[in-house]
């Protein structure tokens, strides 16, 4: 078995890429695949490589229209460390098809190339383009793509908004989506945050305070313990500009995961939620599309410990009939999406 390691921009870790042929189907026989793992876990110790965090598994996809299959794996760090097979991970897709196309499992990327990517994980359609190539790197940008359509308050995770969590003693509001991954916005001001640079210079009590918003997330959604829902905190900066801060594995994000980034714009979509009150409130211009539907594809601009990130979340309106405010094929190929960038 050969694996190579790769780093996208941004990422808390390189991500170690293995051919999918090599390991039992994560779907068929979950307890083998955890099992093979291990042992490539050990195997990275034993080579002073403890550090890796985050593993794909790839190879051709039979999926109609997608060239690649890809199954994330989260290494949770302990004396015994375990697997988390249930999310995804952007940066680690970028990696992927940067492998792909030095590997064999893809044609050498070229720039124009897009890639539709199969996250087996959860389901979810990730369309890579390659914006420039050459030496050792390329540069991709990624798009996260619904089909079939669904109406946007079917993102959330708790059915509204807003909603109060259960938090020392009192509550506070958050905003649970899901889109690439599952995350909790929350204020963070609500934790006594004043601006950006001390948001991005907060150290282990801030980062306590979030992981048991996230604790008690899992407990009202009825999920086991892990890493899931992420959490990030938000500081508005002015319309479509948010500063974002989340908790990662084993410790902060050092900028914002790429699909931290796809789910905080589409929150921003949906009214009334924390994100899009804090980029400007309800009905600021930059959410509003030319024709006075939510269907503008300004970005968002998220201004992350790392650097400055932009991000499109891209819907329109329902066909006749359809409840309103939902999303519905737009340009593109006829399918909405939310696309990110600039990580």
């Amino acid at each position: 078995m050969t694996g190579r390691l790769a780093a996208a921009h941004g990422s808390p870790s390189r991500t170690l890429v293995l051919p999918a042929k090599d390991f039992a189907d994560g779907a068929r026989d979950p307890e083998r695949l955890l099992a093979e793992l291990g042992r490539v876990r050990e195997d990275l110790v034993r080579a002073g490589l403890r550090e890796i965090t985050k593993i794909a598994l790839i190879g051709p996809s039979s999926r109609p229209g997608h060239q690649l299959d890809y199954r994330f794996v989260q290494v949770l760090p302990g004396t015994d460390p375990g697997f988390e097979l249930r999310g995804s991970c952007g940066h680690s897709i970028l990696a992927a098809c940067s492998v792909a196309g030095r590997s064999g499992e893809l044609p050498p990327l070229r720039t124009g190339q897009r890639i539709r990517v199969n996250v087996l994980n959860n389901g979810d359609s990730v369309e890579c383009a390659v914006e420039e190539t050459g030496g050792d790197r390329e540069r991709l940008s990624a798009s996260f793509l619904l089909s079939p359509a669904i109406p946007l308050r079917d993102l959330l995770l708790f059915g509204s908004p807003v909603t109060e969590l259960p938090y020392r003693g009192g509550t506070v509001e958050v905003t649970g989506a899901s889109m690439g991954n599952p995350y909790v916005f929350v204020r963070a001001a609500d934790f006594g945050v004043r601006g950006p640079d001390e948001l991005f210079a907060a150290g282990e009590a801030l980062f306590a305070a979030l992981s048991e918003v996230r604790r008690t997330a899992q407990a009202a959604l009825g999920w086991p313990p892990g890493v899931f829902p992420k959490i990030a905190a938000l500081l508005p900066l002015g319309p479509g500009r948010l500063a974002a801060r989340a908790i990662s594995v084993p410790s902060w994000h050092p900028t914002l995961a790429l699909t931290g980034a796809v789910c905080l714009a589409a929150a921003a979509r949906v009214p009334g939620s924390l994100p899009r009150q804090l980029a400007g409130a309800d009905g600021a211009d930059w959410v509003d599309g030319a024709d006075g539907t939510d269907g503008g594809e300004q970005p968002l601009r998220v201004r992350t410990p790392g650097r400055w990130a932009s991000v499109t979340a891209r819907t329109a309106p329902l066909a006749p009939l359809a409840p309103r405010g939902g999303c519905a094929p737009g340009r593109g190929g006829g399918q909405p999406r939310a696309a990110a960038g600039g990580l």
